[in-house]
């Protein structure tokens, strides 16, 4: 199937978007002025102005005389840029691969997409009209090139649809700038009498390469289909995309979940066939009135579980709001891993940290507090306490070193010890009793010391002499003293744990 491009022209793209911010302005001639050169020069112009001949180009004060009463305005660096981006996003809607043309213009691949509108009229009419409600003046062409596409969007007259095949002949009454060649070998054009593309196009091409240059013959070749031209996506296109176009506007929670059903059976019953699974997913819905609700899911294990996604999707409904309606849901697995099949033994009753039903708990209380909450810990090879363990990046990273249980330590172990007051006998007894945010604890069992030694290859400081105490409660510390003991200095206590 040949491809099918669309081409869309903002003729009045900056000043459109003043417009908007302003009703006002639409109905006085106003232009945007950047200083050059030590004179304001016109770098874009309303409707109003350029039909009282102000074009973009001129001289604020030749504009001026022409229009006494012309608004000026400062225009905005790189906001072109910006708007056709944030537009081109928006036009994602309408098909996967959207693409920005400056300084005025967004090409999209609509290859498969029309026929969910009822067809390449409703299509082009659906998205002129959105774009016109926005403020925005707009034309639109289709075709089976970008390059014709894009001649009769600025140039087409009649007809916006070329029908397949027919961009040849589409492209014989226009001018030469229909080419996107530049002003320079238009004026040669111009002066040799070929004023319409017909006028040049059999001429041989040898001639015309001598005459014009290669680029003009590519622009030629591009616009009829003879040289492949690709389109850059503003938003890279996922792999593994699934899309469900609406008839009418969700607006239920029902409908979005029976949405996100048919998206998630397509999605995974694709990845299963191929023994993949999804780490994480995103779900976004394209609101009526341009906006995009977006929520997404992250899971421990590659998985194509339905049901489990599903579970996880719907535990953020709650911040994804259709608004005035959404009108296409996209479902994209944005990080895919393999997934093949292990054969379970049927003589383990648990698989450890490889049981999927331990994953999918965990990822069902991610997604209700977030991350952040739920933190998995290794051994690392060193004696300093807080250097002793460091934050596993996954279920699935594997201990490097063997954890040590030659020595008591405390099941939650303190990022930074907090300094207590103790009364201790001396010289290496262990205390007696010690207070801890406000709170006084007596000691009746202890066991240590147990002397640690600075790391001094990594930083300097003093030792550590640890004590592990029981207090009348029954609760059991991990307390250390920094250094060693002297009576003519003050030495800090400091508690660095807490046992079960």
């Amino acid at each position: 199937m040949s491809g099918r491009y669309v081409s869309i022209w903002f003729r009045f793209l900056t000043t459109d978007w003043f417009t908007r911010r302003n009703p006002a302005l639409g109905k006085k001639p106003f232009v945007l002025a950047a200083p050059n050169h030590g004179r304001m020069m016109i770098t874009a112009a309303n409707a109003w102005a350029m039909a009282q001949q102000v074009e973009a180009g001129m001289v604020v004060a030749d504009a001026r005389a022409l229009i006494p009463e012309l608004e000026v305005l400062d225009d905005r660096p790189g906001l072109s840029l910006k708007l056709l981006k944030g537009i081109a996003e928006w036009c994602t809607r309408y098909t996967p691969v959207a693409g920005i043309d400056p300084p005025d213009g967004i090409t999209l691949d609509a290859s498969g997409c029309p026929h969910l509108w009822g067809g390449e009229k409703n299509y082009i009419n659906d998205i002129i009209t959105r774009l016109q409600n926005f403020g925005y003046h707009t034309n639109a062409a289709m075709a089976d090139t970008i390059g014709a596409a894009w001649a009769i969007a600025r140039y087409g007259k009649n007809e916006s649809i070329i029908p397949a095949g027919a961009q040849g002949a589409a492209l014989m009454c226009l001018p030469p700038a229909a080419l996107r060649i530049e002003m320079e070998t238009v004026e040669r054009l111009h002066k040799l009498g070929l004023r319409e593309i017909k006028n040049f196009i059999a001429m041989p091409r040898s001639a015309l390469r001598r005459r014009f240059g290669p680029q003009f013959l590519q622009r030629i070749d591009q616009a009829l289909g003879n040289e492949e031209e690709t389109i850059i996506p503003v938003l890279p296109v996922e792999a593994y995309q699934e899309r469900l176009p609406c008839l009418e506007p969700i607006v239920t929670a029902t409908g979005i979940e029976i949405a996100l059903e048919r998206l998630l059976d397509k999605l995974c019953n694709r990845l299963m066939q191929e023994q993949k699974g999804l780490r994480t997913a995103l779900l976004k819905g394209y609101r009526v009135d341009g906006k995009i609700e977006k929520i997404s899911v992250s899971t421990n294990h590659p998985t194509h579980n339905k049901e489990h996604l599903s579970k996880l999707f719907g535990l953020q409904f709650s911040s994804f709001e259709p608004a005035p309606g959404i009108e296409v849901f996209i479902l994209e697995a944005q990080k895919v891993e393999e997934q093949i099949p292990v054969q379970e033994k049927l003589w383990s009753a648990t698989q450890g940290l490889h049981d999927h039903g331990l994953s999918e708990m965990l990822d069902r209380l991610v997604c209700r507090f977030g991350e952040g909450h739920i933190h998995r810990y290794l051994p690392d090879e060193h004696y300093w306490p807080e250097r002793s363990v460091k934050q596993a990046s996954s279920l699935s990273e594997q201990n490097l070193s063997p954890w040590k249980a030659d020595r008591p330590r405390p099941l939650q172990l303190l990022p930074k010890p907090e300094p207590i007051q103790v009364t201790a006998p001396v010289p290496d007894y262990p205390p007696m009793l010690f207070h801890y945010k406000g709170v006084l604890h007596k000691i009746t069992k202890a066991d240590g010391p147990e002397r640690i030694e600075q790391e001094w290859w990594l930083a300097e400081g003093q030792h550590r002499d640890y004590y592990v105490v029981e207090d009348e409660a029954g609760h059991r510390y991990w307390l250390f003293r920094s250094g060693h003991y002297d009576s003519d200095k003050r030495h800090g206590w400091f508690l660095h744990g807490f046992f079960a």
